[in-house]
């Protein structure tokens, strides 16, 4: 009925259909009545016979049927016999129930819903089983995971390991012993860390805005706004949780095998933790290229460019200074070329080199800076780093002038900075191959090589100020500086190399060496060696997915320093994972 006309009458149902439900009113009519409109009722039947409302074969059905029941009606009223029907005898009052062929009853089924789905779309009615329209463009996807760790640290291990992020976070760390008799904040370095429960949950939502546009909101977890964990840790006197935006992105596809990001989007390039960790998300602007296979090998190629801000200059630094900072911004441009190449059923290889060019984050020595006399700070301490883990060689970044009244007793907080300018050339490999029918193997390489390491423009650029990375002889000449350029993994992953059903496990083993400065130390794996660079160990784990889309790990990392004072640690995960 229309509800914005309460007096309006739904649309008269089809001839067909009303026709026949007369004869079935008709014919459902008490035998007494039935007697008084026999004749009728037959001219009835016939008369819609032969104006087609119903097929030959249906109507004769009827006709015979009304014209048994008025001959029966016919006999009882004059005694001459009992109505029957079926063998079964009629008394007074009762109702018969003709019979209708089934095709006929489904006929009219179908052509009443017809009619009542018609006039439900055109006046608006919510259609059955239907959804709003924009939900079929929204995807949800999450997963949540509840990990046990312990920390293992070596008893041999050095007790001094300067935590330099505390350092840069703070206000600096006066290095005049005459006004500080305090050692810098310190790392753990020899105290083990059993059971720590920690977790991690991310949900995200991608909507489809159309065929060439899409875009994505993600929020996760994170004990920290650092970049490379979701991870938080349980505890904390039952306080929450922290949540963070991991994501926020729109992406544009000109065409079929091309695509535009913007905005805060996962890892745009094929790569290992080993460079950057598998939670890392990266800024700005990329772009995919792909093309469709070819040739009978079922080769494609591949491509990936990106431009990513590291950090901008504070548009207002130094805020209590009539001189600003000039614009310092630091940025990330990378690109990347590969190949994916099918050469058989059972074996795939996947090859791509890639360059990583670090603009701007190299740490620069100020002017001499007059602290003493009150100056809000100096005018190179927006090269020290964001955000840094441990590795990387560091350089004091102020040229603090002392107060001429009394030099000995002037402070001299610092900061530090990276003393390695960072271009990177990174070339990774996959093998996949099939042993059997349950059992599939995938080799994995990576190698690093950091193309702008030079010890001697560390030492100039730094001016003697290198702070780390000086083998165990307490001196801090370039003769005892240890560091390196370059880094690389291999692994073997065992059994179902993707876990996507039930009953299927996988089994992997590793090693890693990852020298000083063989790549920024702020955006990589925060798990092996707890981050950072300087670090070599190998690896072994498993995984079993006993449900659907659910599957517990295993896995221990243990490694130790490349160069320098003695720092191993060793890191056990058992974590229950799920996805949805």
């Amino acid at each position: 009925m229309n509800m914005r006309n309460p007096t309006a009458f739904p649309p008269r149902p089809k001839r067909r259909v009303l026709l026949c439900c007369a004869v079935l009113l008709a014919l459902a009519a008490p035998s007494g009545a039935m007697a008084a409109q026999e004749t009728t009722m037959v001219k009835l039947i016939r008369g819609l016979i032969a104006s087609g409302a119903l097929r030959p074969e249906d109507g004769q059905a009827l006709l015979a049927q009304a014209e048994a029941e008025a001959a029966a009606a016919e006999a009882s009223k004059a005694g001459t016999a009992a109505a029957v029907t079926g063998g079964v005898a009629l008394e007074a009052g009762d109702v018969r129930v003709p019979y209708v062929p089934q095709h006929v009853r489904d006929e009219i089924r179908d052509e009443v819903r017809q009619d009542v789905m018609q006039q439900a779309s055109e006046q608006g009615w919510a259609s059955p089983n239907e959804v709003a329209e924009w939900t079929k463009r929204i995807k949800v996807a999450g997963d949540v995971r509840v990990r046990n760790e312990s920390r293992f640290y070596s008893d041999s291990n050095s007790d001094i390991e300067i935590d330099w992020a505390a350092i840069n976070d703070g206000s600096g760390y006066d290095t005049n012993p005459n006004t500080n008799l305090d050692l810098p904040p310190l790392r753990n370095s020899r105290q083990d860390r059993r059971n720590l429960w920690r977790v991690r949950a991310r949900l995200g939502v991608e909507a489809e805005i159309s065929e060439r546009t899409r875009a994505g909101i993600r929020l996760a977890s994170g004990s920290s706004d650092g970049p490379v964990s979701t991870t938080d840790t349980l505890g904390g006197g039952m306080e929450k949780k922290d949540i963070w935006l991991d994501q926020v992105w729109l992406s544009y596809a000109p065409t079929y095998w091309v695509t535009v990001k913007g905005g805060r989007f996962g890892n745009p390039f094929w790569s290992s933790d080993t460079l950057f960790s598998n939670d890392l998300n990266f800024d700005g602007l990329a772009a995919n290229f792909l093309s469709p296979p070819q040739g009978q090998g079922n080769w494609s190629v591949f491509g990936n460019l990106a431009v990513v801000p590291l950090e901008y200059t504070s548009d207002n630094s130094p805020s209590a200074s009539q001189v600003k900072t000039p614009n310092e911004n630091k940025w990330l441009s990378g690109a990347q070329v590969g190949i994916d190449w099918r050469f058989n059923d059972n074996h795939s290889v996947r090859a791509a080199v890639a360059y990583y060019d670090y603009k701007n984050i190299s740490g620069k020595v100020s002017s001499p800076c007059l602290l003493y006399a009150g100056a809000p700070g100096c005018d190179t301490d927006w090269s020290r780093p964001a955000f840094m883990q441990k590795g990387n060689t560091l350089m004091l970044l102020r040229d603090i002038a002392l107060n001429p009244l009394d030099p000995a007793n002037t402070p001299t907080p610092q900061y530090v900075g990276l003393a390695s300018a960072f271009r990177l050339a990174d070339l990774n490999l996959r093998w996949d191959a099939s042993l059997s029918h349950r059992m599939d193997m995938r080799l994995e390489a990576d190698y690093i090589r950091n193309l702008a390491y030079d010890q001697n423009a560390m030492f100039t650029r730094a001016n003697g100020g290198i702070v780390n990375n000086f083998g165990n002889g307490g001196t801090t000449t370039a003769e005892s500086f240890r560091s390196g350029d370059t880094a690389w993994m291999l692994q073997a992953t065992f059994g179902d190399v993707e876990l996507k059903q039930k009953g299927q496990w996988q089994a992997l083993l590793g090693y890693k060496r990852i020298e000083p400065d063989a790549l920024p130390d702020a955006y990589n794996d925060s798990n092996f060696h707890l981050g950072g660079t300087n670090a070599r160990g190998y690896y072994v784990g498993g995984a079993y997915m006993f449900d659907h889309r659910t599957w517990v790990s295993g896995k221990w990392m243990a490694a130790k320093e490349v160069f320098g004072p003695p720092l191993a640690i060793d890191v056990f995960q058992l974590e229950f994972n799920t996805g949805f």
